[in-house]
């Protein structure tokens, strides 16, 4: 099963362009990224720039807007995410457990959607869909 590990820093939504995180926790995540990597579980994983530097579009009336962060409605933005593939979401918690957060910082566990979690109708709406990802480098 693949787990999303969402990385939330209080604080992030806030942040200055350029905000950057600490040598010394940069170094203690590395440990952590390298524990997932070795566990054979790690499939992808990014850190984000602060929401002052990104955009949202919305589509109110079906037609898209777009702002420019920061977002004053924000009140919990992601930081980064991890992407592991373990056998329970049991075991995903643990893994977020062995994460070297700080107490300005939470981790939430999503499970993500697979095509055979969905109902009969949905995979048929969805069919080809699979191999245009994979085409696409996907996975």
């Amino acid at each position: 099963m693949r787990f999303m590990m969402l990385m939330i820093p209080k604080g992030y939504e806030t942040a200055e362009p350029g905000t950057m995180p600490e040598a010394d926790a940069v170094a203690a995540m590395m440990k952590y990224n390298e524990a997932l990597q070795e566990a054979g579980i790690l499939l992808a994983l990014d850190g984000l720039h602060p929401p002052s530097m990104g955009a949202r579009v919305t589509f109110q009336g079906g037609k898209p807007k777009v702002s420019d962060g920061p977002f004053a409605e924000a009140k919990e933005v992601l930081g980064g995410y991890w992407m592991i593939n373990v056998k329970s979401r049991e075991e995903a918690i643990e893994w977020a457990k062995k994460c070297p957060a700080g107490d300005n910082e939470t981790i939430e566990v999503r499970q993500v959607q697979e095509m055979e979690d969905f109902p009969a109708d949905v995979q048929a709406a969805a069919a080809g869909f699979d191999d245009m990802q994979k085409r696409a480098g996907g996975r």
